[in-house]
């Protein structure tokens, strides 16, 4: 029998900040799985500030979204109905079958999950957030105890995970963040520096904060904060491009850091990375950080929507600082 499940639709393309009109549910009929194939009711989903890029008609790592089509997104749920041996109904099971509160897959397109830690944990600190501020910040930021790192968008998912392991590899922390109640959690998870971005002014407040330069910086922001890290790096700096969402709804091309120029002077190494590029340090991630997590080194903050219809409402509240820590949909 057919299992009932809505699901959130890209209803027309965002042009600048999106609006809950770019977005629109749909109740569908999930039909009984197949041979090899898993029925699987979602608990938790993502949302990512990258899937804006994907709401653009553009190439790109990723396909882009479609219209009139359910969007996808990291996604935790439980086996219902499984013709797989190697599911059983009550598995805990990963996918990029989000947006949606039930689906039929694959097995194959499933990642069963280990108990232990509250299932949300793998779509934050344990999922694809806690790997991509793991692997780029060793791989490209090459730490070393005694180095100062600026971390933009610290309060966010990747960037309060980059934080706490910097701090567990010796590390002065800067954190950069859009309230002072951010900025005290971070704190509390032992951030050295806080800098509210929307008090005063921006350079003068990290330099401040980091009167001797920084070593390393990792960048979620971009614009303004980039030009300020270029100004307090010092020689040899490492810099970890992971985002930039302070233009990713920008209609115009925004305007380069006008300071590039450092990079030639300070021999600064500025890198961009997809998460998948270090696929090769996945068990090392596991293994070392869900340490950290089960003992209590590594905390995890989340904000929580109710209801997959609150989905996209969810997804704005990111650009507009809505969230701290992981922004996370739960279902059911």
């Amino acid at each position: 029998m057919a299992t009932k499940s809505r699901e959130i639709r890209l209803k027309s393309r965002p042009v600048g900040m999106p609006e809950a009109s770019n977005f629109e549910v749909a109740t569908v009929d999930v039909a009984d799985p197949g041979p090899g194939e898993v029925l699987v009711r979602n608990q938790w989903m993502s949302v990512d500030p990258y899937m804006r890029g994907r709401m653009y008609d553009r190439p790109s790592y990723v396909p882009p979204f479609q219209i009139g089509q359910a969007l996808q997104g990291g996604a935790v749920g439980t086996v219902v109905q499984s013709n797989d041996p190697k599911f059983a109904v009550g598995d805990l099971v990963e996918s990029m079958n989000g947006w949606r509160e039930a689906f039929v897959a694959s097995g194959s397109a499933l990642n069963k999950l280990p108990g232990g830690v509250p299932p949300q944990a793998y779509l934050g600190v344990l999922g694809m957030p806690g790997m991509t501020a793991y692997t780029s910040f060793h791989r490209i930021g090459e730490p070393k105890a005694g180095d100062t790192v600026f971390v933009s968008g610290a309060a966010g998912a990747v960037g309060s995970a980059v934080c706490q392991i910097a701090k567990l590899r010796g590390c002065t922390v800067i954190a950069s963040a859009g309230s002072d109640e951010k900025l005290a959690w971070l704190k509390s998870v032992g951030v050295d520096a806080g800098v509210n971005y929307k008090k005063g002014n921006l350079l003068e407040n990290v330099r401040a904060a980091a009167p001797k330069g920084i070593d390393i910086y990792f960048d979620n922001v971009g614009g303004e904060h980039l030009e300020v890290a270029l100004d307090v790096a010092r020689p040899f700096a490492r810099f970890i491009e992971c985002g930039m969402i302070s233009i990713y709804n920008d209609k115009e091309p925004a305007p380069g850091p006008r300071n590039m120029s450092y990079i030639v002077g300070k021999r600064i190494k500025m890198q961009g990375f997809i998460v998948s590029d270090f696929a090769d340090m996945r068990e090392q991630f596991y293994t070392e950080m869900g340490g950290w997590v089960r003992d209590g080194k590594i905390k995890a903050e989340e904000t929580v929507e109710n209801g997959v219809e609150n989905a996209p409402k969810a997804f704005l509240n990111l650009f507009s600082g809505g969230n701290t820590g992981k922004m996370l949909v739960k279902l059911g």
